[in-house]
């Protein structure tokens, strides 16, 4: 059997990272057995999650989950698509990857009120004397990766002028279909499923999540993506 290493639900949402949303929505795609557990980034290959280990393999890396489990198991994720939708949607999530992701980050992160409700969450197991200064040394590490990036250099109605583009870039992709892959979800629908389920997350001060708002098909799409693979009841099952 598959496992999942990822960070859990928290904020209610299925996990706190969007990643980690998408490939648990690959796998339910996929249909094959799987099981999640904590992730620990400090032994993961690339200090990051998810990843997932299939028969002694560890595969980190939500687009190589996707490719392994493409390659290994012969899903189709992308199956009846024709070659110039196919690219549009690996387009858009590249977009919410390499972009929206950061928006959702400095609003996590930098913001002092949103990081209180959130990341100093992850923080606990820290002793209290010691918390105040690894939280800050941390923020200073997210920050010069935002800086680095570039989205940490603009202004924050700049990123939102950003957020905007994006979000009426796909809103047409998506048009009047159910899942961008149509009837049924593609494997675009699980980056862009978890980017619109994160960013309607209501526990965090979110300017990106009133752009989603403002735009009823993906709130309405998000609904349809949360709804089919994150049931209530399946948040409530924890990890191993």
């Amino acid at each position: 059997m598959i496992t999942l290493h990822s960070f859990g639900p928290a904020f209610g949402l299925p996990d706190a990272s969007p990643f980690c949303i998408k490939a648990e929505i690959l796998l339910k795609m996929s249909g094959l057995p799987y099981r999640r557990a904590g992730g620990d980034l400090r032994r993961a290959p690339k200090h990051k999650l998810p990843l997932i280990v299939d028969d002694g393999v560890t595969i980190a890396d939500s687009s190589f989950i996707r490719f392994h489990l493409e390659s290994r198991h012969g899903i189709g994720f992308d199956e009846g698509l024709d070659a110039e939708r196919r690219g549009t949607l690996w387009a858009v999530e590249k977009m919410l990857e390499e972009q929206i992701y950061w928006i959702v980050v400095d609003e996590r992160w930098m913001d002092d009120a949103n990081f209180a409700r959130g990341p100093v969450h992850f923080f606990k197991a820290v002793p209290a004397p010691l918390r105040p200064l690894v939280c800050a040394l941390v923020r200073r590490q997210v920050r010069r990766s935002l800086h680095g990036h570039g989205m940490g250099r603009h202004s924050q109605a700049d990123k939102m002028v950003l957020a905007e583009r994006a979000l009426d870039a796909i809103v047409p992709i998506l048009g009047e279909r159910a899942f961008l892959g149509g009837e049924a979800p593609a494997g675009g629908d699980a980056a862009l499923g978890a980017f619109m389920i994160a960013g309607l997350g209501p526990l965090f001060d979110s300017p990106f999540r009133g752009l989603v708002e403002a735009r009823p098909s993906l709130v309405a799409y998000a609904t349809r993506m949360r709804e089919r693979f994150f049931p209530s009841s399946e948040l409530l099952r924890p990890a191993a």
